[in-house]
């Protein structure tokens, strides 16, 4: 198979040039109850991904127990400037992280990045992210601390995962408004089976000029159809005990993988590449995360992909949810009417949400 991923910018804050998928690979490493890639099955993953162009790595110090990141320290050797090499702090990277090792407070911050860049071996790390909100640890200490990282050139950019949207709005701001190193992106799950990140996470990103990386954007596994099979739910606990899996529990979960299967048949692929290729047509970066050589194929297989707007709208329709206050008031013609001076269908709407 013949792949040359296309390149863009990681939102408006950086001139990073990235491939249109990350690879992820919490999945490197057999920490996690052995399920996992081990050093030779890892290693034909990044060769493939880098031959079909693929730049841009997201790892964490959590992913198998710090494994992942050790992993990619002696793979990236020699080659480390092909790469725009991410990782993330905030969480346990095992069973004797303590409390002042986790959650995203500066004194986390410094310890973590250290012992990342240990066993990424480098001298710095391309973006780092908070991994996921702790709720208590106020914007102006992240992004502070985020500065100190920056100007110490231990990190060159940085970005929220897990965060709500209006953190993120207040994070970007902060930044912006002290001229520390700007909020470069999020990380959020995206995908025909989670959609809620549409109503504020995604707008807010796009208003204020972040990159969005999509993780999980088959759902967890479910997307590819694979888990309908008898075994499905023995299958699935054993990768991670089910975590980060969007199980086929709704008449709409059961519709969307249906319509997968049609438009997958229509254009002679699998569903998970139509999944993959639907994120990535709503302009987000998605996030692959192989196990095997064969799963990184098929991933990858999803940038060939080009579907019509007919087959995006089919797959909007059957994925839709409803819209969460207050846009069930903004969505409402008369309401639209009444800000309009009655003329809502003449007026142009802006090319992206305005902040």
């Amino acid at each position: 198979m013949s792949v040359n991923m296309r390149y863009r910018l990681l939102g408006e804050h950086t001139g990073l040039r990235v491939s249109e998928l990350l690879l992820g690979t919490a999945n490197f490493g057999r920490a996690w109850g052995g399920h996992g890639a081990d050093p030779d099955e890892a290693r034909r993953i990044l060769d493939t991904y880098a031959e079909a162009g693929g730049n841009f790595i997201d790892t964490a110090n959590g992913y198998q127990e710090g494994q992942s990141e050790e992993f990619l320290g002696n793979l990236l050797a020699g080659r480390r400037n092909e790469f725009v090499l991410s990782t993330k702090y905030s969480v346990k990277t095992n069973a004797t992280s303590g409390i002042l090792e986790t959650g995203n407070s500066r004194q986390a911050m410094v310890s973590s990045v250290d012992a990342s860049l240990k066993r990424l071996k480098t001298d710095r790390i391309d973006i780092y992210w908070a991994h996921v909100s702790d709720g208590v640890t106020p914007l102006e200490e992240i992004v502070r601390g985020f500065d100190d990282l920056a100007r110490a050139g231990k990190i060159l950019y940085a970005g929220l995962s897990n965060f709500p949207a209006w953190r993120v709005a207040r994070a970007a701001t902060i930044a912006e408004i002290r001229g520390a190193v700007p909020i470069a992106g999020i990380q959020v799950e995206h995908s025909l089976v989670q959609r809620a990140t549409e109503d504020e996470l995604i707008p807010a990103a796009r208003a204020l000029g972040l990159g969005v990386v999509a993780f999980s954007p088959l759902g967890g596994g479910v997307l590819t159809g694979k888990y309908r099979a008898e075994d499905a739910t023995e299958r699935r606990n054993e990768a991670w005990a089910g975590a980060g899996f969007q199980p086929e529990n709704t008449p709409q979960r059961t519709a969307i993988i249906d319509r997968l299967f049609q438009v997958a048949a229509e254009m002679d692929v699998t569903p998970g590449e139509v999944a993959i290729a639907w994120v990535a047509a709503k302009g987000s970066f998605p996030i692959i995360g192989p196990r095997t050589l064969a799963q990184l194929e098929s991933n990858l297989a999803a940038t060939k992909l080009a579907l019509s707007s007919e087959q995006v709208a089919r797959l909007d329709e059957v994925s839709a949810t409803p819209r969460s206050y207050p846009y069930t008031v903004l969505d409402d013609p008369r309401i639209k009417d009444l800000i309009t001076g009655g003329l809502d269908a003449r007026v142009n709407p802006p090319v992206k949400p305005v902040a």
